[in-house]
């Protein structure tokens, strides 16, 4: 299923769904950030997805790091809520959601990087080379505010 993701864009369709959705910046020791190439959309983005019923958010981050990546991951802090109404997302079974997203930051703790059946590619990628890679700014938005090192959290 393919999906197009709209930003302020007053073609988007309207939404029909709400989604809590939890995503994670996950670094290894040389700080690079682990990025899918997402199969659905073709660009690059963090491991992250819808959480579950029987989720926390944390909890949804490392799953979806699990599915999506093979790796075991354990949060170790928070980048942000992002929760902007303008970024519309839309898939071809019809559904048009809006994503409430919390962005953590995590650590490899095992696992071996497998590719899903969710995503073409895995990398880890230096903070110098995101600029060459296709990514949706919304995505962009939360590494960025990682590398900033904020003292609190991103609320938005």
């Amino acid at each position: 299923m393919a999906r197009t993701e709209y930003y302020d864009d007053p073609d988007a369709p309207e939404p029909n769904s709400m989604v809590v959705a939890a995503s994670a910046v996950v670094t290894d020791e040389e700080g690079r950030i682990l990025l899918q190439r997402r199969r659905d959309n073709d660009l690059w983005a963090l491991p992250g997805g819808g959480m579950e019923m029987s989720d926390s958010l944390p909890g949804t981050a490392v799953r979806e790091a699990k599915e999506e990546t093979g790796l075991d991951v354990e949060i170790t802090g928070l980048v942000g809520t992002y929760t902007d109404p303008r970024h519309v997302i839309a898939y071809t079974d019809g559904e048009v959601r809006r994503q409430f997203n919390v962005c953590f930051t995590a650590r490899v703790v095992g696992g071996q990087l497998a590719i899903s059946d969710e995503s073409t590619e895995l990398r880890f990628v230096s903070p110098e080379d995101l600029d060459e890679l296709p990514m949706h700014h919304t995505q962009r938005l939360r590494i960025r505010h990682f590398l900033e090192h904020h003292g609190r959290p991103y609320l938005g």
